[in-house]
This record gives C-alpha cells, structure tokens and sequence, in this order.
C-alpha cells in the first residue's frame, strides 16, 4: 500500500509542475519555420568554427539542407563578419583591470534559390561584461570560452529568427536593415 501512495504522490508531484511551466508560460524552444525557398542553403561564413557548426545544426533541425557548394536552386546564406573584440570597463588600483567586457559582431544576408534578397545585409551586436581576477588567468581563459560560447548560442538564435520573420512577413524583411 506504501508504494502505491509514494507513486501516487510522485505523479500528482509531476502533473503539478508540468501545470505550473505551462502556467508561467514556459515552452520548449521549437524549430525554426523558415522560408519554402530557404529548403536548399549553401552557409558561406567566417569567424569560429563553432559559430558555423552551431548554424549548420540549427539549420538542419529547422528542415533545411545544407550543401557544400552554392549553385542553381540553393539559397546563400552570408556570414562575412563574425568577429569578437573586447573592451576594459573598469581598472582598480595600479593600473589592474578588474572588469572587461566581450563584444560580438555577426554580418548576414541571405539570397534565395531564386538568387533574389531574401534577408538584406545586416549587423547584430552582442556583448557580455565580467570580472577579470588577476590571481586566476586559467580561470578567466576559460570563463571567457564560456561567454563566447554562449554568444555563438545566443548570435545562431538571433540569426534563426530573423530568418523566420523573413519568411513570415517577406516584404518587410526587404526594408530591414
């Protein structure tokens, strides 16, 4: 009788935070719905590696194909800049940085298989601040890893978005710079 009670109560526990998510909005992220003639896309991008493979996999969840190689019928998605620069915010006694901030700058158009401006060229900008500790440069390399891997996740679903917005409302997109 004892496990039928803990069970019980185990599953009224699930149903009433699977209740409360739905209640505060929450959603698990879905794929993309991206343009019919984004279906075929060459990526064409510069900058990390982890920022292309981040694109291409998230392309591919969203239903599209990506090819090696532009040609007839395939969209181009453009990435010229894909850049990450820092800056010092503030400095405590002799002269010792002790805050930075890390900036990050992504260039992106798109052309349909059509060869027509699906997506105009256009910059997103991003940026993190952190404490730096002088005491701890191994620490600070590799919370700054970290921080630009969380920019290459936030830049793909800023990317991702636009990309469905274009498709959702194509003349708008056009004007969008």
């Amino acid at each position: 009788m004892g496990f039928i009670n803990a069970r019980r109560i185990r599953l009224l526990s699930l149903l009433l935070a699977a209740l409360a998510l739905t209640a505060c909005g929450f959603h698990l992220r879905q794929n993309a719905d991206l343009p019919a003639t984004m279906q075929r896309v060459h990526l064409a991008a510069s900058g990390g590696s982890n920022f292309q493979r981040q694109l291409t996999l998230a392309l591919e969840r969203a239903g599209v194909t990506v090819e090696d190689a532009a040609g007839p019928g395939i969209a181009e998605l453009a990435v010229p800049t894909a850049a990450f620069s820092t800056d010092t915010l503030t400095s405590g006694g002799y002269a010792r940085i002790s805050e930075f901030a890390i900036h990050y700058t992504v260039r992106f158009g798109v052309t349909d298989a059509a060869g027509q401006t699906l997506v105009p060229l256009q910059t997103i900008n991003m940026s993190r601040e952190f404490s730096y500790d002088a005491g701890n440069t191994i620490g600070n390399a590799s919370q700054v890893e970290q921080i630009q891997k969380s920019l290459d996740d936030d830049m793909v679903q800023a990317i991702m978005f636009r990309l469905e917005a274009a498709g959702r409302h194509p003349a708008t997109a056009s004007g969008v710079h």
